[in-house]
């Protein structure tokens, strides 16, 4: 009886380590997916700016065109462990210039690396995964085009069961589809304008919503506000709640406030809204309304309320 009951054990391990190791396979696009294009370097350029990938790219300090040096190394400190920014310059062996075009589309579209292994979800590709490949192939070609920094950044700083990676696959399944933006036909140009910098490239959803135990974005209350990423203080809700959000202020105020940093109260902005608020600053006017729309016609939504 002993023996069967072993035997029955070992078979229900071997099973169970079979389905996990298929459930987390690393999944991705093929070359032949890819569109035949040239990259646009001044939409990558864009695309750049509205992701605000110097934000956490760049060495922590740098000014001037010293953010457009990827070195890495900026830390965010979350519930999970310690995430130390990669190095993604054009360096072939310290950063991203050894990886393909393909390399990179499926690394921001399914969070995959190009040895097959998990990439953490510390990098927004929940959100990236929502590019175009349109936009994702104009924007590795405008990394390209920075200067290539031969530094490495630190390892993770990360407990079990968070440092296997093999692991992320069960979440990648729950959260990541690979899908593009779909806009929405009811709505104007301008709005699924900015519903797609918003939700893609802007990730805004990332700081800006609450998140469940493992993690991922509760997307009932997403751009509502909740605690901060890295842990410390709150990040303010976006969704128009006269109480709690944006509810009081204009398209106009969000535009100016996009590229001043001051909010209606001449209040202005702090934190690392600084660096993104920055960003916003170098998009077109229109892309800039077209955010500003969007986040006006969105549901209100009670939210934490300022900042902290």
């Amino acid at each position: 009886m002993l023996r069967k009951l072993v035997v029955v054990v070992l078979a229900l391990a071997v099973l169970g380590a079979a389905a996990f190791f298929f459930l987390t396979m690393p999944r991705g696009l093929a070359a032949a997916d890819l569109p035949a294009r040239e990259p646009d370097l001044a939409n990558g350029r864009l695309m750049f700016f509205a992701g605000g990938f110097e934000s956490c790219h760049a060495a922590p300090g740098a000014t001037g065109d010293d953010l457009l040096k990827l070195a890495g190394g900026v830390t965010l400190d979350t519930p999970f462990g310690k995430f130390h920014a990669p190095n993604i310059s054009p360096d072939r062996e310290h950063g991203i210039g050894g990886w393909s075009t393909l390399d990179f589309v499926n690394a921001m579209k399914f969070g995959v690396a190009p040895d097959g292994s998990h990439l953490y979800p510390a990098f927004p590709y929940a959100s990236y995964q929502r590019m175009t490949l349109e936009d994702l192939v104009d924007l590795k070609g405008f990394l390209d085009t920075l200067p290539p920094v031969a530094t490495s950044a630190p390892p993770h700083e990360l407990p079990f069961p968070f440092n296997i990676r093999r692991g992320l696959g069960l979440w990648q399944l729950l959260y990541v589809d690979g899908r593009t933006f779909v806009p929405d036909p009811a709505a104007t140009p301008a709005v699924n304008r900015g519903a797609y910098l918003v939700t893609g490239p802007g990730h805004c959803g990332e700081c800006h919503s609450p998140r469940n135990p493992i993690g991922g974005i509760i997307a009932s209350r997403a751009l509502s506000g909740g605690p901060a990423p890295e842990g410390k203080g709150t990040i303010p809700n976006i969704t128009p709640d006269k109480a709690t959000g944006i509810g009081d202020w204009s398209v106009d105020d969000l535009v100016s406030m996009f590229q001043t940093g001051f909010t209606p109260d001449f209040d202005s902005v702090g934190g690392s809204m600084t660096a993104v608020q920055q960003n916003l600053a170098k998009l077109g006017h229109d892309d800039l309304v077209a955010i500003a729309e969007y986040l006006k016609s969105l549901p209100p939504i009670v939210g934490t309320g300022p900042a902290s």
